[in-house]
């Protein structure tokens, strides 16, 4: 069991490297974009499509990483205030939530995804792109969410820290 606990983490982890890649990308292409226009030139077509699946891709592969290490947003506001019993049960009810919706976007989006599969659809832009490679970013990631959000409902942690302004 703990090498599969290593394995999914190894995943999650390089899944948030490959969205630090597209981050460093994303500020490439821009340089590169403005640089080409401010020289007179026409900037090359696959830098905005490449640009715009970056910026999918960048979100959705970072988003489970970042709900591991808590760094999405939360509002610790209500929680501060509660009683530790109180705090624990908000808490557990707020990512059981975040379990349910990640967990229909996640079949949600593997049904787009067949879908696409299905139908041979195509982004036309700078190229024919299948469509089913964007959309696979849907189901994989939101089904890691709604593992990572589980945790806070089923595990020892707990999402809010009931630590209201102490962090920032």
């Amino acid at each position: 069991m703990d090498m599969i606990g290593k394995a999914y983490r190894a995943v999650l982890y390089a899944m948030a490297g490959i969205a630090g890649v597209m981050l460093v990308w994303l500020m490439i292409s821009v340089i590169m974009s403005v640089t080409m226009r401010n020289l007179g030139m026409q900037p090359f077509a696959w830098l905005f499509t490449s640009s715009e699946y970056a910026i999918l891709y960048m979100t959705m592969f970072g988003a489970p990483w970042l709900v591991r290490e808590k760094g999405h947003v939360h509002i610790e506001l209500v929680t501060a205030a509660l009683p530790p019993r109180a705090r624990r049960i908000v808490s557990r009810t707020v990512a059981a939530i975040c379990v349910a919706v990640c967990a229909l976007l996640a079949w949600k989006g593997g049904e787009l995804m067949l879908t696409n599969i299905a139908r041979n659809d195509l982004d036309v832009r700078a190229y024919y792109f299948p469509k089913w490679i964007l959309t696979l970013a849907f189901p994989i990631s939101f089904g890691l969410m709604a593992i990572e959000f589980s945790r806070f409902v089923f595990g020892a942690d707990l999402m809010h820290s009931g630590e209201a302004g102490i962090h920032e």
